[in-house]
């Protein structure tokens, strides 16, 4: 399993009290800081959301490759190339539209630790560097989440690091804003028709 460096903890903890202080807000903008990364990547990005939605069901809309392309930003499609049959990871071809930057294909292989982490890192495709971790906090007893974002990218192809960056810094809200109305319309239904949310390997 491939682990971020933790080097960006008290960041993260920043991006997390950003969201927290917003919480009086109706539907608060998602908290993402976008920076140039001290160990040479394009970018260093960072978010933090937090889900009207228990943990539960922020997780099986966040594994759900067939739903990935609604709430990423220019994702066009999301397929399993392969997967453990116990759930704990799998391997996933991303491919991206093109718009400031060239389209994308990406191979991302992804561990699970259910309900609360999936650490990933690209094997192959377009980006020279993809390595980062989505983390769930449970919130108000289990009734709400917190969303922790954090990556790193670099593309193979030339671009330069600023213009990644205003990439970036323009979709990574808009994909965590996608994620949030995902959840919180998941949790509606569900408690509309009274039935509960089932884990496992074939929700992803």
């Amino acid at each position: 399993m491939v682990r971020l460096r933790r080097l960006c903890a008290p960041a993260l903890l920043f991006v997390a009290a950003c969201v927290s202080g917003a919480a009086g807000a109706t539907e608060p903008a998602p908290a993402v800081e976008v920076t140039a990364d001290p160990h040479g990547a394009s970018g260093l990005i960072r978010g933090a959301v937090d889900i009207d939605a228990p943990p539960a069901t922020v997780w099986r809309v966040l594994v759900d490759c067939a739903g990935a392309p609604r709430l990423m930003v220019n994702l066009k499609s999301c397929r399993i190339l392969r997967r453990d049959p116990g759930g704990r990871w799998d391997e996933r071809e991303q491919i991206s539209r093109g718009g400031l930057l060239p389209g994308v294909r990406t191979v991302v292989h992804a561990d699970y630790e259910p309900t609360g982490r999936i650490d990933f890192h690209s094997i192959a495709g377009d980006l020279k560097l993809l390595q980062g971790e989505w983390r769930l906090q449970s919130l108000a007893g289990g009734a709400r989440t917190r969303v922790l974002y954090e990556s790193r990218v670099t593309a193979s192809f030339i671009a330069p690091g600023p213009l990644v960056r205003t990439v970036l810094r323009r979709d990574m809200p808009k994909t965590l804003a996608n994620l949030r109305d995902a959840c919180e319309a998941r949790a509606g239904s569900l408690a509309e028709d009274g039935s509960g949310v089932r884990m496992g390997a074939g929700g992803r």
